[in-house]
């Protein structure tokens, strides 16, 4: 399964010409073709105005502007953002009219001028342009995106760079704003860190439906070994970790909770999941659920532990930027006197995808000691690998969601072997006043973390698109 199976399809681009009709038609009809060329080729679809449609096919009037509108809206559903193109100095009032009501990011690509063309026959004017749809759109309160350089040729890599900010910006506003999240079961009594107001998340987009986990279990004690589904999850999960030493008894429950959990997601159309994992699970089922967690999170399923809904959200929102997994930790240990680092640690939830080696299921460890042994088995023990990383984390405060992003690198800096679960060891400039201020502003022990740097583009869409508060 590739990574556009699992974290969606690269964004499809509605495209917008603007115009000022005593610039050369020659402007339009070139534009038209380079931009959809270079698009197509970074792996986007593309939707355009018929060139007929209006002058050139491009925007200089508002009743063009009208045009362009009532062609998004045949259209809705279909576009992921709008590239607003400016061959050379569009109209503003016009553009206000065509994309007022787009629903979508907006960026706003400018052509550059050629200091050998600057006759009023061939020169653009773009530059000056763009600043001034800029302001006009600010004045309608119109959301829009803009990058540096501020004029890029659409053949530029720089330009290239830019599409793939914009896309990674509008896969996080497509996935979160009709986002459905599973909590099964209740917050575990003492875990107070990981309430949630679901109102304040409804309001931005977020349904959160609620699960019991008696019905799960009900669910998983019905479930037939001699199924289909139950025979092809346990081939899945046999590949996915190492199983050596886990009683069978064990695995078959793993294997019946994943069916449960699938088929939950399918019947609510489900793109995030929160799970009470103690201490039912294990008292009841002798299970313990990480190495589910993390299966579910190289689908492309964002889940997380201890029924922390906003990591969840978080976790989901980081895996769409980047197109890869993500994952829940804990802020868990210091690393000796490095102020710049700090060990990240979850039970064993951690995706294969982001571990140095497949994990080694076993009991856990920890609650060994309160549960007895033999009564926990789940956890994928391994280590992080080395990589470049964003992380972040989300909660609700007073009816507003907010969040906090950064980036760092998860080292290979060296860990004792009889530490538990999955750990890696995290570099992060600042990260003595980060600690202060997440703190202070009351967000969780939990951060969600995926590979690469990613913040930027995850940070405009949670601010300007999305209406999150961004620390």
């Amino acid at each position: 399964m590739t990574a556009t199976d699992r974290f969606g399809a690269p964004s499809t681009f509605a495209l917008f010409f603007g115009n000022r009709g005593f610039f050369p038609a020659s402007h339009q009809e070139t534009a038209r073709r380079e931009l959809t060329d270079v698009l197509e080729k970074l792996g986007h679809r593309t939707l355009l105005l018929d060139a007929g449609a209006t002058r050139h096919g491009a925007v200089e009037t508002p009743r063009e502007g009208e045009v362009y509108a009532r062609f998004l809206e045949k259209h809705r559903g279909q576009y992921d953002g709008v590239i607003l193109c400016l061959p050379n100095f569009g109209d503003e009032t016009g553009a206000v009219s065509a994309l007022r009501d787009a629903g979508v990011p907006i960026l706003i690509q400018a052509y550059p001028d050629e200091l050998d063309k600057m006759s009023p026959a061939v020169r653009r004017d773009a530059f000056c342009g763009k600043f001034s749809i800029m302001d006009v759109f600010r004045q309608y309160g119109l959301a829009f995106t803009v990058l540096p350089p501020h004029t890029v040729h659409p053949a530029s890599p720089r330009f290239a760079a830019q599409v793939d900010y914009f896309d990674r910006l509008c896969r996080v506003v497509k996935g979160l704003r009709r986002l459905v999240v599973g909590a099964i079961g209740a917050r575990t009594t003492a875990f107070k860190t990981v309430r949630i107001d679901e109102l304040a998340l409804q309001r931005h987009g977020v349904t959160v439906e609620t699960f019991d986990l008696s019905g799960v279990f009900a669910r998983l004690k019905g479930l037939r070994q001699n199924s289909s589904r139950y025979q092809e999850k346990a081939e899945r999960l046999r590949g996915y970790a190492g199983w050596d030493g886990v009683p069978e008894e064990a695995f078959q429950n793993l294997v019946r909770l994943s069916v449960v959990i699938d088929q939950i997601v399918e019947e609510n159309r489900l793109g995030a999941v929160a799970i009470r994992c103690w201490v039912e699970m294990q008292e009841q089922l002798g299970i313990s659920p990480c190495v589910l967690l993390a299966e579910m999170n190289d689908r492309g399923l964002a889940a997380a532990c201890e029924l922390d809904v906003g990591n969840a959200v978080a976790m989901k929102a980081l895996s769409l930027a980047a197109g890869e997994a993500a994952t829940c930790l804990d802020w868990n240990n210091n690393y000796a006197e490095d102020d710049q680092r700090c060990i990240l640690f979850h039970c064993g939830p951690v995706p294969t995808s982001l571990m140095s080696a497949p994990g080694r299921v076993t009991d856990h460890e920890i609650l060994k000691s309160a549960l007895g042994e033999g009564r926990a088995f789940g956890c994928s023990v391994g280590r992080i690998a080395p990589m470049p990383m964003s992380f972040g984390s989300l909660l609700t405060e007073e009816g507003k969601v907010r969040a906090y992003l950064g980036e760092g690198h998860i080292t290979a800096d060296p860990i004792a072997d009889d530490f538990f679960g999955c750990a890696g060891v995290a570099r992060i400039e600042g990260l003595q006043g980060l600690l202060q201020a997440i703190g202070y502003a009351g967000f969780r022990h939990h951060v969600s973390l995926t590979r690469g740097h990613v913040a930027a583009p995850l940070g405009e869409a949670f601010r300007k698109y999305l209406g999150y508060e961004v620390l």
